[in-house]
């Protein structure tokens, strides 16, 4: 047997061997590789490899990833022990680059801890972070984001996900080259107006919006755009000429239907001045932002306001090559509703109707395929169109005619 610490020479080159006798190869890659290697690692563990060798002291500083987080083990870790460690680990590692950081918490309590986390997300800003990850997961406490503008010349994804945004953190026209927001379950009631030049996709989900003033929304190179499940009144979108992909679901949790002061419950005549709740105001609060669209998904939860409401003034999708209708009762049995839609997508190719109502005892799902000879097309649709789709899962009186409505388009379905 050799003797420890030497070498064995292997055809090229020596590799050293460790004390059992197998090749060192991890520790004979280059440091960036280590560094890589260490920043998928969490960042405590990352940093008890200073103790391997002397090689290792360092290494973990440059870690091109950091995450941190207090739930490594079965019980989250106490955040005072947190604070302390993460704290010195900052501290040593100084402002070196970062690609990647992510902050996971689910036991902060009090303002000091908001605070000190406030101070390790600009930390990461700091050094350069390229993709920003910030998920927090708290019982009755919501993190407030210091309310100052994010400025970074290398922030490309930004996700946040349980935090309440203030007034000016939105505005991202500091960072030009962000590109990716994921706004998961935050606060957006204090959040005027959210500013990119920059951004392509925009993902905001499960969030709340303001009760009494709608937060704008200005991204004007934004690609693809998906807005789900939110609560209170729906936000206003500027012009999206680029807009490829969207994906709009209105829940019956949003505030549009009833915030009219009017006390007129069908919303057709308001007697407030400048009302932009309710038909009497014609100015649309999403569709004309999505007129550029070339597949559009727009889904309600037996809410009909919002969609109702703009299609009294539909836009011309002028790009729409695919839409999907997923229980949009107000869009599907309403005539005008979907003579406006047809009557205003002239390229359309694709049409698809979902409509799930309650579980039944015989519960099935159902789909039925129709198309349109060139011959007796009805010139009030596209001379594109080759497809439509209905799903449900039960044929009742609702289905029935919106079939009907549709065969006097020229539109003969099959059953699959």
């Amino acid at each position: 047997m050799r003797p420890q610490g030497k070498t064995l020479e292997m055809g090229k080159r020596a590799l050293p061997r460790s004390s059992d006798g197998d090749e060192d190869r991890t520790g004979d890659l280059p440091d960036g590789i280590l560094h890589h290697i260490l920043g998928s690692l969490p960042a405590r563990d990352a940093a008890r490899t200073c103790v391997l060798a002397r090689r290792w002291r360092h290494l973990w500083k440059f870690a091109t990833g950091l995450r941190i987080t207090d739930r490594e083990m079965r019980e989250p870790a106490p955040m005072e022990k947190l604070q302390d460690f993460v704290d010195h680990l900052l501290l040593l590692r100084g402002r070196a680059p970062l690609e990647t950081c992510w902050l996971n918490l689910t036991r902060l309590s009090s303002d000091g801890d908001a605070r000190r986390v406030n101070l390790w997300f600009r930390h990461a800003v700091l050094c350069e972070v390229q993709v920003l990850r910030l998920d927090l997961i708290l019982n009755g406490f919501q993190l407030k984001l210091d309310d100052l503008p994010l400025a970074s010349r290398c922030l490309a994804k930004l996700n946040l996900s349980g935090v309440h945004l203030m007034h000016s953190f939105p505005d991202f026209s500091c960072c030009p080259v962000l590109e990716h927001l994921d706004i998961f379950f935050c606060d957006l009631s204090d959040a005027k107006k959210i500013t990119s030049q920059s951004m392509k996709c925009l993902n905001i989900r499960h969030c709340t919006f303001s009760q009494i003033s709608r937060t704008r929304i200005s991204a004007p190179n934004l690609i693809s755009l998906r807005l789900e499940n939110y609560w209170h009144r729906t936000p206003v979108f500027e012009v999206m000429p680029l807009i490829v992909d969207a994906f709009v679901r209105v829940h019956d949790r949003s505030g549009d239907w009833y915030s009219c002061t009017s006390g007129n419950a069908d919303f057709e005549e308001c007697l407030c001045e400048d009302c932009d709740f309710c038909h009497s105001n014609t100015n649309c609060v999403i569709m004309q932002a999505l007129s550029q669209a070339k597949n559009l998904v727009l889904s309600a939860h037996e809410q009909e306001f919002i969609f109702k409401k703009e299609l009294m003034r539909c836009p011309t999708f002028s790009n729409l090559k695919t839409l999907l209708l997923i229980n949009c009762f107000c869009v599907a049995f309403d005539l005008h509703g979907i003579t406006s839609i047809l009557r205003h997508t002239p390229v359309i190719e694709k049409l698809i109707l979902e409509f799930f109502f309650e579980v039944t005892e015989h519960d099935d799902e159902v789909e039925m395929k129709g198309s349109c000879s060139q011959m007796e097309r009805s010139s009030a649709i596209s001379k594109h169109l080759k497809l439509v789709i209905v799903k449900c899962n039960a044929i009742d009186g609702r289905i029935t005619k919106i079939l009907k409505f549709l065969s006097t388009f020229n539109i003969c379905f099959s059953f699959e």
